[in-house]
């Protein structure tokens, strides 16, 4: 059909919906239940912000609405795979999920705090690393006393965990 016959709104853009932390293909969505709260919260909020959209512009509460509904389909997947670990049944002398970690840096004469969490919780500015973290990954396992070398580009990183 010639482009003449074609209306101009009918040939919208599909919206953008940011995507999702990443979680490495394979890897089980380990969330705490701080996290799953979170995204159930998320879900709540996307709901309610759809049904409150108001736009005198058709063409605008269409896309607001698409990108919405793109962001509830991609938070549906992630709960749907949630698995949910709750930090108070892991080990108290050893870094897991969940964990509250405290690492003294030997290269740098410092200490170092994070909890380990699930990868949509993960916030650096809370302190949260998500588990997929390089650093999540060198320690978790590791009790307390034990030392990690942790390899940061060309610097090789002592860690002592305090825990």
């Amino acid at each position: 059909m010639s482009r003449g016959f074609v209306k101009e709104e009918d040939q919208e853009e599909a919206p953008v919906i940011p995507p999702r932390a990443a979680l490495p293909n394979g890897v089980t969505n380990y969330v705490t239940p701080f996290g799953y709260e979170a995204l159930e919260n998320e879900q709540r909020d996307l709901e309610s912000e759809r049904a409150n959209i108001t736009s005198e512009n058709e063409t605008e509460s269409r896309r607001a609405k698409a990108v919405i509904d793109g962001k509830l389909k991609l938070l549906a997947e992630r709960r749907a795979s949630a698995r949910i670990i709750h930090p108070n049944q892991q080990p108290d002398d050893e870094v897991r999920f969940g964990a509250h970690v405290k690492l003294k840096n030997h290269t740098a004469n410092s200490i170092q705090q994070f909890q380990i969490v699930g990868v949509d919780e993960a916030n650096v500015k809370q302190q949260k690393i998500a588990f997929v973290a390089p650093i999540a990954k060198a320690v978790t396992g590791l009790k307390v006393g034990e030392k990690a070398e942790f390899k940061l580009g060309t610097e090789t990183r002592i860690l002592d965990i305090k825990y």
